[in-house]
């Protein structure tokens, strides 16, 4: 099997920089994992996805964590060559640039499906399957992991965030006008062709705003979006990476997201091929 070049490298700008003599990747599916303090977890989630049955790689995003998270990910790619792959960056950047500097790296070494987890067990690794099924088989473009089809599947939350995630999607959904009961969701299953599509050089936000951004951009494009039913667990190992300004610029960001499609709509078209 070919591997993608080196196993680890630092760069601190949004975009990975591109690495000499670039190989293919013989592979289907990249998860990306960003990370940043998730030490107690990412060696425990890496060998839960190298359990399954699907062809995947990981992609772990490190910004410097210095609790030691990237030491780990370099003491098991020898356990797993050729399939889990380290990139680390020179500070906490941002949970959105961590995503694009993935996305870049997985569409120059040409994976077909691209996805997003957390590293803290809050998105079961085991549903991976089903929203690769959904765009593999079912030929979606974009597969959602939604905590909001059938009710409210959280487990582990304090009721005041859990209505507070519940009336977020509720008021992401009026504004913007999108069919998806998760907008928040940061569990997700891309085709390569949505990412090829979106410039990502101009995605803007970062936390919540960023997960929004991505669903709304697909979307208006046109691209075929589902929503797979999952339970989302909150994290029992670590702290979580929430904060207001996170929510903050979620809940202005949807109102300058609706405003922008408005006046720009060239934006969302797909590009002719």
């Amino acid at each position: 099997m070919n591997t993608p070049g080196p196993a680890g490298g630092e760069n601190p700008l949004p975009g990975p920089s591109i690495e000499p003599n670039l190989l293919t990747v013989v592979a289907d599916s990249l998860v990306i994992i960003p990370t940043y303090n998730e030490r107690e977890n990412i060696e425990n989630i890496t060998r839960r996805v190298f359990s399954l049955q699907g062809d995947f790689h990981i992609l772990v995003v490190d910004d410097n964590s210095p609790d030691g998270t990237a030491d780990v990910v370099k003491g098991l790619i020898p356990v797993f060559p050729g399939r889990l792959f380290l990139e680390t960056r020179k500070g906490k950047l941002g949970l959105g640039t961590a995503y694009i500097y993935g996305f870049k790296w997985a569409l120059r070494r040409h994976y077909n499906y691209i996805f997003e987890m957390d590293a803290d067990f809050s998105h079961n690794p085991n549903d991976l399957l089903r929203l690769y099924e959904a765009c593999a088989t079912d030929g979606y473009d974009m597969a959602i992991g939604s905590r909001y089809i059938d009710g409210v599947n959280v487990v582990n939350w304090p009721m005041g965030r859990g209505l507070m995630s519940y009336f977020a999607s509720i008021y992401v959904r009026v504004v913007t006008g999108m069919p998806i009961r998760d907008t928040t969701a940061g569990f997700k299953c891309y085709k390569r062709e949505v990412l090829e599509a979106i410039d990502l050089d101009k995605v803007r936000f970062s936390g919540y705003a960023f997960q929004i951004e991505m669903k709304f951009t697909a979307w208006k494009m046109g691209f075929r979006i589902t929503e797979v039913s999952i339970v989302f667990t909150d994290r029992t190992q670590g702290e979580s990476k929430m904060s207001s300004g996170i929510f903050r610029e979620a809940v202005l960001g949807v109102i300058q997201l609706r405003w922008k499609s408005l006046v720009n709509p060239a934006k969302y078209r797909l590009p002719k091929s």
